[in-house]
């Protein structure tokens, strides 16, 4: 999964930032402090919904968009695709796990632990 320009990521927080499927003058008008033509917002929806990254479907003559993943679970195929890169995962994690605030490290344990032990 390829990562997000910088407009890719301001129309992609525009998404998810709101619950329901927004048209291409929904997200300018979310964007207007950086004045892009409604061209150029429609044109970055395009790619973003041939690259998968949104869904859209019509409504009259208007497209509406919608994020096809949360951003959590785009962010995520980034992760696995950056340890995907490396030629040892093992020791790319142990440094991500290093790196890591006590608070995060934290989040990580309660994570695994839910992990090998579900609640039923």
């Amino acid at each position: 999964m390829n990562r997000l320009g910088d407009l890719e990521r301001a129309v992609m927080d525009v998404l998810w930032g709101r619950s329901e499927p927004l048209t291409v003058r929904d997200v300018g008008r979310a964007l207007a402090d950086r004045d892009l033509a409604h061209t150029t917002v429609m044109t970055v929806l395009d790619r973003l919904a041939k690259k998968g990254i949104v869904d859209r479907s019509r409504d009259g003559r208007a497209w509406r968009y919608r994020p096809a993943a949360s951003r959590e679970s785009y962010v995520t195929e980034l992760m696995f695709d950056a340890l995907e890169q490396t030629g040892d995962k093992d020791a790319a994690l142990a440094a991500f796990v290093r790196s890591m605030s006590g608070d995060e490290a934290e989040v990580l344990r309660r994570a695994l632990s839910e992990i090998e032990h579900p609640r039923t």
